[in-house]
């Protein structure tokens, strides 16, 4: 097992709020802030995942909460500010936002559509705003936004998810630049192609001839080694790829990013 990571508390402490916080990636992430001695708010939809991951981060002496809760319930936020009110969260992990309704975007529906943006962009928005206007007034803590691949470019079939994912990025550029004179990191901690047990569970295809494929205590581990270094950082070796996703002429990038994706979904 490697060391645990030497993070700064006074900065990003005591407490560290992680939605999407039962599996992996934010399995991950709770695993590695409670062996650095942080106590944690673990926020996810399922109980027994949740509760698992808050025991093994338990067992390295730290306080944890837990709560059980659908972001996308229309009180979610309100929940969230009544669990945390007495809490000093110097950290917030936006780990939640996934691809929850995945179609072709003219012949689907658009309630799941109106979902993917709940969960991807008024989720996200409301809670940075939770936790981030405490944090400027306070002169310091840190706020960690999950971002893709996905959002350098538009893709059939997750087109309401990749755009989420580019505001995700433009906000969490925008929120560095607010915070920063204030001593508040910003950083969207953004990831190519996962191993989770969602993932998993999708079917997807991991073993397609050239893709790197990332570990989720991987891209969680250099996550945080990287929270001052915003707004945007680049995990699991993927910087070269998001930077030609970012470029030009978008027809033969989008088509060619279009193959690659029929593969990893065995479409």
């Amino acid at each position: 097992m490697t060391e645990p990571l030497n993070l700064d508390r006074a900065q990003y402490g005591p407490w560290a709020v992680i939605a999407g916080g039962s599996e992996g990636v934010g399995a991950a992430f709770a695993d590695e802030l409670s062996r650095a001695g942080f106590d944690l708010v673990l926020i996810a939809r399922k109980p027994a995942p949740l509760e698992e991951t808050a025991d093994r981060a338990r067992s390295n002496g730290v306080e944890v909460r837990t709560l059980a809760l659908d972001l996308l319930a229309p009180d979610a936020v309100d929940e969230i500010r009544a669990a945390t009110a007495d809490l000093e969260v110097g950290l917030f992990i936006f780990n939640a936002g996934a691809n929850s309704y995945g179609h072709e975007f003219v012949t689907g529906d658009l309630d799941g559509f109106r979902g993917v943006i709940d969960l991807n962009v008024h989720r996200q928005v409301e809670l940075a705003h939770l936790f981030g206007a405490p944090m400027k007034e306070r002169g310091r803590g840190g706020i960690m936004l999950l971002g893709s691949l996905a959002g350098y470019m538009g893709s059939e079939h997750q087109s309401i998810y990749s755009a989420s994912k580019a505001f995700s990025r433009v906000f969490a550029e925008s929120l560095w630049l607010e915070l920063k004179p204030y001593g508040v990191h910003v950083v969207e901690l953004v990831l190519g192609v996962t191993r989770t047990p969602a993932m998993v569970r999708a079917g997807l295809n991991f073993d397609v001839p050239g893709m790197r494929v990332s570990e989720s205590e991987d891209v969680a581990r250099e996550g945080l080694e990287h929270l001052e270094d915003g707004p945007v950082w680049i995990a699991g070796g993927n910087y070269d790829a998001a930077v030609k996703r970012s470029g030009f002429p978008r027809r033969e990038l989008v088509e060619g990013a279009a193959k690659a994706m029929r593969a990893l979904l065995n479409r």
